[in-house]
């Protein structure tokens, strides 16, 4: 509907949706390009898997690795536009092993202290635990952790720039790899590991 020459009505349901969804879009582009630009300008790759890492190498490793190895990223973000809205991501490569001895190395390339926690997974797919009163999720039936800074096995949480490590015997099966941190589950924490 013209409303003088040359312009349009905008004010319309069907015209205004169709605005709001572009506005969605170009915000989501604006995100994407924005964690695009984070990851090109300063990662570095993350061991060997060619998974970029936001620009900090760990002080320390663990010096002998037994069966598989999967490497795990525990992540959060400055802005909560990038990567999606969660702020916090926690990636494993690779995301399929064969089962037997599994070697977690977790680092920590974010601000916050963080902890990489295996658990059964007993849903269709991570991320649908219940979180309990403190803002964690249940670890009963955990296999094992890495939450040492520097060290293998549990400890109090590894801390920002560190990695931390364990070895576990994994039979054939789904797990779910969580970060038990307060909140940090909810934020988006949590890949599946499919072992085989």
């Amino acid at each position: 509907m013209s409303t003088r020459a040359g312009h349009h009505d905008v004010t319309g349901p069907r015209v205004t949706g169709r605005v709001a969804r572009l506005r969605r879009r170009a915000g989501l582009l604006v995100g994407l390009a924005a964690a695009g630009l984070a990851l090109s300008s300063c990662a570095v790759p993350f061991a060997g898997t060619g998974m970029p890492m936001m620009g900090m190498r760990s002080t320390c490793a663990p010096t002998h690795l037994t069966g598989s190895v999967v490497r795990v990223a525990l992540m959060d973000m400055r802005h909560r536009m990038m990567m999606g809205g969660g702020a916090m991501r926690l990636v494993a490569a690779p995301g399929t092993v064969r089962a037997g001895r599994v070697t977690f190395v977790a680092r920590n390339v974010g601000r916050h202290t963080h902890e990489l926690v295996v658990l059964p997974l007993h849903g269709a797919r991570a991320g649908l635990l219940p979180v309990g009163p403190h803002h964690r999720v249940s670890e009963a039936g955990s296999l094992g952790e890495a939450s040492r800074s520097c060290g293998s096995g549990a400890g109090q949480g590894i801390r920002p720039g560190t990695s931390g490590w364990v070895t576990l015997r994994l039979g054939a099966g789904r797990y779910e790899l969580v970060c038990n941190e307060p909140r940090h589950y909810q934020r988006g924490m949590h890949a599946e590991l499919v072992v085989r």
